[in-house]
Parts: structure tokens; C-alpha cells; sequence
């Protein structure tokens, strides 16, 4: 470490180590990942505090107040606390079972710009359910920590009866690491810990069968991932929306969407696809939410089949969204990546430690009872002397030592029976008093056999989690379909296939005109001046087309994606419509449906390669592809063959020469520089390439050659026409 006038310099890992580290493991510790009650620190403060104000069964107080209060644990500030405390809600929808009871605008899960009322205006106090939360957290079943000034105690964890880090959603991002947890019906999570604790190695899948949550929605089901998710805690599934269709006013309504998405989201790319000419069946869109729940209503037109239409909006929407599952849980203060049954596993040890101390602090409880029992019971024996003793001592400090000695019993008891009042220092009082003895020897017994049979234990959490199930249980929200059952929208499908005819020129555009539109217009195609068409063919409608730059590039795109063009127009122009680079010219275009064939590139400098087109195949829906073709010579020409044929090499010096393709190798590497065919010395250069079959030559065979590389023969005065030279003419 060097000392400057002006700064300190050290060493990076030093300063990451002294500076960084602590602040990544508070974030990690103290702030987003949820431990095993299922709670972060934000909200065990928040919930603890409204438990402390009496909300557990008090009337409701405004929130205000809440977030006020909790700022005495939570100083993050009240923005931060109150938005904490809307997720909780019932109002807001975006848990299964909601943990604060709420009155006003709270706004929802599935919206993200309807916004929640301020906290001056709403009103909130616990839910229920957080009896099964706090009910014996008076009892020492939890530690309990300093506040951050250290006026004031917090629980460490949360002495929950059921399994809530499965039961609602936790989602955190903290430093180099994420938790991202599902939440399942609380029926099924109950009987799964409950087969759970009867035999560790049960199938927890018999149990739970999926994640389930309060957006309802339909889970696309595959056993085999969910098998994966449930054993590592890591995965996806999808999640897609749920729909009704009204045939009688043409019109669908989505009324659950997936949890990972919100209405506005929906809605902006469905706006976006019906801009964009790709989602042409739809009408007009509509947020019909209100009262009574969510509603997106989408009118169609006639004859629109609304099951494709849905197959169509799920593939190009988040009304079909992956969920990603990451159940990364504070285990003890460490990050642990847990599957179910690891979690189930964890929280069977947290509860069964929270059962044990709620037996010894009643154990404990009855024992100082008992005792103080027994001494009432020695002064029935001789009432009468107790009051002697108590009235004969002349000084008060001196009682409690007068009766210890006179009854042979300990200072607690002693100070036990001096503070009994006149009135009850008679026999029926004591008699019924002591009666208890007995049923108090009786439970300290059955306490302390509890204690020693972890079976008994586990009895006990059974019946909890019963109770819960049986009081608080809701039927699944979120349906479940099997993947194979699901119907994956084919786009193409949807699109009419008619043939066309393609015209590239050489200034980038491209126009793609029906065959029946080219048959009623003249045969005069509309260009740029001083453009020229280098290509021109007939192909269907449904094609991919391909587009080679000179910057070694290949775009893809579908030809139905191009709009239909006329003669009357300039067409569409490829750089645009493909967000080339700046400078980047296409030169080829290719339509093919299935890849085949072959391209064939000859370049300036006279070699020729030929590569499979099946290379520019990928099985993702990559628009851009480098390294299309070799990139240390400009091409001067490219042919799309199917099979092998005659072509013939032009150079600059008015030379030609015929070769088979037949004869150049197939390279697999697209960007390989290929076969020397002609050979170009100082000042010449290979100019074009063209079918044999297109240059018009009276006799081609006078320039086959059969080995190369050659510099071809000169062109005969017959063959000599300006335009059998012309690059890329067809």
C-alpha cells in the first residue's frame, strides 16, 4: 500500500477483500435470499412488528402506522418497507396465501402500472394464517437478536407450523448469486412433509405434483423436468395463459395469465406484432380487468380459428413464459441450492427444534409451578402458623427467612407464599390450588417423554400440519396439462403459400411479386436509375431466404415476411429491412425450403469454392450468420445449384475458360478460400462467372478445359458481346 498527498493506493484484492466482501455478504445474508421459514429479513421485521402492535386480532390500522413502527427494526426507509408489505397482501393477489389482511388499492401482481395507493390512505393487519406463524413464538421456540441500535429484540427466524418457503414465492437477487423459489398448494406441500416424516425416502412427486400459483394460468407438465427440478432445486417449465372463446361476438378472453408476466406486457407486444402486419386476424384489443379479476378481451375476425390464433400469440408472447426455478435457501447463514425434498429435509430439522424448546419452556414453566405447589401444600399442614410466623416478624425484610426456615422450604417458595393475600390463606383456597399437583406431575411426565421420542415429536408436527391443511387448504388455482397434449404453433401454418417471382438488383432491393399480380401488369419493372436486376426467379411463398453481403454476412429471413411487392414499385430495400451494418451491400440472395444444394463462389483472384448450403441451416431463429464465405477475395459471382453443371470464368483481360463443378471439391467450411480455377497474373483479375448454358457462346466446348488452374482461352470474335461479361447478369 503506497501513500500519496492526495490518496492511498492498494492492492485490489485488498480493497475487494476489506471493502467489497462484507457489503456482498450482507446483501446475501441480510437482504435477498429467504431462509428456512420462508422469509427474508424484510419481511420477518415487517410481520414481527405488526404482531408486537396487537394485529394478529386487533382491527385493522393504517398502514402508515405499520411502516412507521417497523422503521424501529427496518431502517431501509418507509418506500421500502411499504412496497414490502403491498406484496403481503391480500389485495395485491401475488401470493397463494396471503399474510396480511388489507382494505384499499393495493395494487396487483398481474399489473404493473396499477398502482398502490399510499400508505396514508390504506389499511392492513394480519391474516389468520399467521396464527400457524407466531402462535408459539412466546414460548422460546426461536432466538432472538438485538435491533440495529440495540433498544429493542427481533426473532432470528419465525417459528412457522407448515412448510412456508414452499407455500408462498420468494424471489431475491443478491451478489453473484439468486434465489427464485415456486410456490405449491399448501394442501399438497402438508402432505408431502407428512409422508416426509413418516419415511424419508418417499416419492415427494406422489405429493406435490407441481408448482401452483395465485394467477392460476396452465402449467405445461413434464414429469421428467419436473422430476429434475424437485431433485436439484434447479429448471424450467412453462406457464401459459388461460382462455375462453365467445363464438357468438367473436371474441377471446384471457382471464389467468402467468405469474412472470403482467397485462401491460401482453398487451404492448401483441400491439407490436398487429403493427408489424404479423398478427393480421386480430381487431381490437382490450384491458377489461375490474372487480372481478383480470380480463384481456381480443376481437377477431370471421372465420379466424381462435385455438391457432392462441398457439400463435403463446409462441410470440409472454402469454406463454418460462418460469426458472432456483431454490437457493439461507441454511444456518449459508447459501444452499436445495431440492424439495432437501428442502422438506431442512425444515423438518428447523420445526423439530422449535417443538423441542416450546416442550422445555412448558417443562420448565410446570416444574416452577409444581414447586411452588408443594409449598402451599406444607403450609396446609399448619395454616395457622404460617400466619403466626408472618404476623410475629417484626421486620419485612426478615418474612421470607422466617417462613424458609419454619416450612423447610426454598426462597421462591417462600416468596410464593408471603405474597398470597390474607383472604386466600384458608383451606378451600389451598386445597383446590394444590388439587392441580397432580395433573401438573402428570404432564411434566408426558412432556419429558416427548422430549425423549423423536417419534412423539414428529407426531405432533403431523397433527399441526393436518390442522393447517384441513383449516387454511384451497384447491389447486394453476391447471396442469401434459406436454404432450400441447399443440405447438407451426407459423407457417397461418400462411399462405402462392407462388411469386423475386427480382434483387444491384442497389439492394428486393421485390417479390405474386404470379397472378405479375400476369395483369406490365412487364416494365419500376427501378432506381442506373439500377439493374441481377436476379430473377420463381419460388413459393413459404421460403427462407437468405442474403449474402460483402461483408461476409448471411441474413435470414422468410420470404412471407417481405411484403408483396408490384411492378410499379422500387420494393423492399434489404439493408433496412435487415439492420445491416453501416456499408454493408447485399450481393446474392438465395430462396430454398430445405437447405439443399449447393453455393458455388468464384473470386476475384480466380478460385472457386463450393459448400454445402446445409451449412447455413441452425436450429434457433438466428437472423445473422459471419462467415458466409471467404473473405479474402471479392467474390464475383455465386450460383445456387442443386446438382452439378457447366460454368463458365471470365477474367479481365477478355479471357474465358469452362469448367464442371463437378471437379471442385465440396468444402465444409463455408469461409474456406477454395480451388484455384483460373489463373490471374499482375493486372488481371477474374471479372464473373456464369452458367455455360447462359452465355450464348456458339461452340462452349472450345473453352472446357479439364485441369487447372489455367488462364483460359481468348474470347472468339463470334462469342465477343458486352453482355456475356456483365457480373452477376442471369
Amino acid at each position: 500500500m503506497k501513500k500519496n498527498s492526495n490518496f492511498i493506493v492498494q492492492d485490489i484484492s485488498h480493497t475487494l477483500e476489506t471493502n467489497f466482501m462484507p457489503y456482498a455478504m450482507s446483501v446475501i445474508i441480510s437482504r435477498a435470499i429467504p431462509e428456512i421459514d420462508g422469509f427474508k429479513p424484510a419481511h420477518r421485521k415487517l410481520l414481527y412488528t405488526m404482531y408486537k402492535m396487537g394485529l394478529l386480532t386487533g382491527a385493522r390500522t393504517k398502514s402508515a402506522n405499520i411502516v412507521g413502527q417497523t422503521m424501529k427494526l427496518n431502517p431501509h426507509g418507509d418506500g421500502a418497507i411499504y412496497e414490502t408489505m403491498v406484496r403481503l397482501t391480500r389485495a395485491n393477489e401475488a401470493l397463494l396465501h396471503p399474510l396480511i389482511d388489507s382494505k384499499g388499492n393495493f395494487g396487483k401482481q398481474y399489473s404493473r402500472d396499477m398502482a398502490y395507493a399510499a400508505s396514508r390512505y390504506t389499511e392492513a393487519k394480519l391474516d389468520p394464517i399467521c396464527n400457524e406463524i407466531f402462535g408459539e413464538i412466546d414460548r422460546d421456540t426461536v432466538d432472538f437478536t438485538d435491533n440495529y441500535d440495540s433498544t429493542m429484540t427481533e426473532p432470528v427466524l419465525l417459528p412457522t407450523t407448515f412448510p412456508n418457503i414452499l407455500v408462498n414465492p420468494n424471489q431475491g437477487i443478491a451478489v453473484g448469486m439468486a434465489s427464485n423459489i415456486a410456490s405449491f398448494n399448501l394442501r399438497e406441500v402438508c402432505a408431502a412433509a407428512i409422508a416426509y416424516l413418516d419415511d424419508p425416502d418417499c416419492d415427494i412427486m406422489d405429493y406435490m405434483t407441481a408448482p401452483d400459483f395465485s394467477t392460476g394460468a396452465c402449467l405445461i407438465y413434464d414429469k421428467a423436468e419436473m422430476r429434475r427440478i424437485y431433485e436439484t432445486g434447479r429448471g424450467s417449465f412453462k406457464v401459459r395463459a388461460a382462455y375462453r372463446y365467445d363464438k357468438k361476438n367473436s371474441l377471446i378472453e384471457i382471464y389467468e395469465i402467468p405469474y412472470t408476466t403482467s397485462i401491460e406486457a401482453v398487451m404492448e407486444k401483441i400491439i407490436e406484432l398487429i403493427k408489424a402486419g404479423k398478427l393480421r386476424e386480430i381487431n381490437d384489443l382490450r384491458d377489461e380487468s375490474d372487480l372481478n379479476g383480470l380480463k384481456i378481451t381480443i376481437d377477431i375476425k370471421r372465420n379466424t380459428d381462435p385455438d391457432l390464433l392462441m398457439q400463435k400469440l403463446y409462441r410470440m408472447t409472454s402469454l406463454e413464459d418460462s418460469f426458472g426455478c432456483n431454490f437457493n435457501v439461507l441454511i444456518n447463514g449459508r447459501p444452499r441450492v436445495l431440492g424439495v425434498k432437501g428442502i422438506l429435509e431442512q425444515w423438518t430439522d428447523f420445526r423439530i427444534g422449535c417443538i423441542e424448546r416450546g416442550l422445555r419452556y412448558e417443562l420448565q414453566r410446570k416444574k416452577e409451578k409444581l414447586h411452588l405447589l408443594e409449598a402451599l401444600r406444607k403450609i396446609l399442614l399448619d395454616i395457622d402458623r404460617a400466619i403466626a410466623i408472618i404476623r410475629k416478624t417484626e421486620e419485612e425484610a426478615k418474612v421470607v427467612p422466617n417462613l424458609m426456615e419454619g416450612f423447610s422450604i426454598d426462597k421462591v417458595q417462600a416468596e410464593f407464599i408471603a405474597e398470597i393475600k390474607l383472604r386466600n390463606l384458608n383451606k378451600e383456597y389451598i386445597l383446590k390450588r394444590i388439587s392441580e399437583i397432580e395433573d401438573l406431575q402428570r404432564a411434566i411426565a408426558d412432556i419429558e417423554e416427548t422430549l425423549k421420542s423423536e417419534k412423539k415429536i414428529k407426531a405432533l408436527i403431523k397433527a399441526d400440519l393436518k390442522r393447517v391443511s384441513q383449516k387454511y387448504g384451497q384447491d389447486r388455482r394453476t391447471k396442469l396439462v401434459e406436454s404432450g397434449t400441447i399443440e405447438h404453433y407451426d407459423e407457417t401454418e397461418m400462411i399462405a403459400d402462392y407462388p411469386v417471382r423475386v427480382f434483387f438488383t444491384r442497389e439492394g432491393y428486393l421485390k417479390k411479386i405474386p404470379l397472378t399480380s405479375l400476369r395483369s401488369s406490365g412487364t416494365e419493372q419500376k427501378l432506381k436509375e442506373d439500377d439493374v436486376i441481377l436476379q430473377e426467379f420463381e419460388c413459393g411463398n413459404k421460403l427462407d431466404l437468405i442474403v449474402l453481403t460483402n461483408q461476409q454476412n448471411a441474413y435470414k429471413t422468410k420470404l412471407y415476411e417481405i411484403p408483396d411487392g408490384k411492378v410499379s414499385v422500387l420494393g423492399e430495400y434489404l439493408p433496412g429491412i435487415l439492420d445491416m451494418e453501416k456499408d454493408e451491400e447485399p450481393v446474392f440472395v438465395i430462396a430454398t425450403a430445405d437447405y439443399a444444394g449447393m453455393l458455388l463462389t468464384a473470386f476475384e483472384n480466380g478460385k472457386v469454392n463450393k459448400t454445402p448450403l446445409s451449412g447455413f441451416m441452425t436450429k434457433t431463429n438466428r437472423r445473422k450468420l459471419t462467415g458466409a464465405y471467404f473473405g479474402g477475395s471479392k467474390p464475383v459471382g455465386m450460383r445456387h445449384i442443386l446438382e452439378e453443371s457447366e460454368f463458365v470464368l471470365f477474367s479481365a483481360k477478355e479471357r474465358a475458360l469452362c469448367f464442371d463443378s463437378a471437379s471442385i471439391p465440396l468444402k465444409a467450411t463455408k469461409s474456406s478460400q477454395g480451388v484455384q480455377v483460373m489463373s490471374v497474373s499482375r493486372g488481371n483479375t477474374c471479372i464473373a462467372m456464369k452458367a455455360a448454358a447462359e452465355c450464348g457462346f456458339a461452340d462452349v466446348s472450345a473453352y472446357r478445359v479439364k485441369n487447372f488452374p489455367v488462364i483460359g482461352k481468348l474470347i472468339r470474335e463470334e462469342d465477343r458481346k458486352e453482355k456475356q461479361i456483365g457480373l452477376f447478369e442471369s
